[in-house]
């Protein structure tokens, strides 16, 4: 079995990647750092400006390391892959379909039901467990919306429409979000989504989630057999994991959006750990960045009983899972997609 949680994360501005036999060698400063054999791993996470030389990349893509760059506060800059695995059947009829507006439209509206169900579902839980703590009749009449635009998604047929439709449901969950903030309120504020850059702390927060939540979604794809560049509600863009972006819709209220309250809620990180460059954009601390990145591999390990196939798994298998399921349904083995339905 492979063990899908087994990362490497490279936290260090001033790390440098480099292959010494079978291990992954890493020098900061010139110094040895760290090593590690590269058949415990499955995929590298590094957010340095120095790199990894071209020996460390080529076996990495050889061995089938998922090893992706970013820059130190979270932009994902490139990944680094051998080459592509899977059926290509899969491939061409995935490609097929996302030529194909209206066969895309079905896939999409999936991945923006799941969205907006899991959007409802992260309000429902504070209602439920601090709803004296909260601006309660405001949270449910959003709660309300999400529900009756869940019909409008499941009959809607047109693209730009269902992205229409996706838009206004963010527009008026992100209007509530500073309720589920309960502590650090002096920190941790919510205005609005700003990103490129972030301009506050819960924004650095999301930014930083959704990127590490994407690179798991491309390599998940990938895995699958799929061409993550491809997408069905993401058209297509040079250099833009458009799939990736589909597949990650349904999962960021529940992997990330929950995981950031969470993490304010609990104390777990403090204004302390963010710094605001000249610019005014924000970004984390290196040990801010450490401590955000300790509980998401915590988080990734949780177990929970996946709602479609009522079977245990650890939320980092989440996904792998959902790859496995679109690819699925595109060789015909499903009659739909299965949205990842949270509750």
């Amino acid at each position: 079995m492979r063990k899908l949680l087994n990362t490497l994360f490279i936290t260090s501005e001033n790390a440098f990647l480099s292959l010494d036999g079978e291990t992954v060698c890493v020098t900061i400063d010139r110094k040895k750092a760290g090593q590690f054999p590269l058949h415990t791993l499955e995929s590298i996470v590094c957010f340095s400006y120095n790199g990894a030389t071209p020996a460390f990349m080529g076996a990495c893509a050889q061995r089938g390391i998922q090893l992706s760059f970013y820059q130190p506060y979270g932009k994902f800059l490139c990944r680094v892959i051998g080459e592509s695995q899977g059926n290509v059947l899969l491939r061409k009829q995935h490609y097929r379909i996302s030529d194909n507006k209206t066969e895309s439209c079905k896939i999409g509206r999936n991945f923006i039901l799941g969205k907006v169900f899991n959007c409802r579902w992260t309000i429902d839980r504070t209602l439920r467990d601090h709803a004296l703590r909260i601006d309660e009749q405001r949270c449910r009449k959003v709660t309300q919306y999400l529900t009756k635009s869940l019909e409008q998604i499941k009959k809607e047929e047109d693209l730009d429409s269902l992205r229409g439709l996706e838009g206004e449901c963010a527009s008026i969950y992100w209007g509530v979000f500073d309720e589920l903030i309960l502590n650090q309120k002096e920190d941790f504020y919510f205005n609005g989504r700003n990103k490129r850059p972030p301009l506050d702390n819960v924004n650095a927060m999301l930014s930083f989630g959704y990127s590490l939540l994407a690179n798991d979604c491309a390599g998940a794809l990938e895995g699958a057999g799929l061409d993550s560049y491809v997408g069905f509600l993401h058209r297509d863009r040079p250099g833009r994991n458009s799939l990736a972006l589909d597949l990650m819709e349904e999962l960021r209220a529940v992997l990330v959006d929950r995981f950031v309250l969470t993490l304010i809620n609990n104390r777990q990180i403090k204004g302390e750990h963010f710094q605001t460059s000249d610019s005014g954009a924000v970004h984390f601390t290196d040990d801010g960045k450490k401590k955000f990145i300790n509980a998401w591999q915590t988080h990734k390990r949780e177990q929970l009983t996946h709602p479609y196939l009522q079977e245990k798994i650890c939320w980092g298998l989440v996904p792998a899972i959902q790859a496995l399921l679109l690819a699925r349904h595109l060789r015909g083995d499903l009659d739909g997609y299965p949205p990842f339905l949270w509750k």
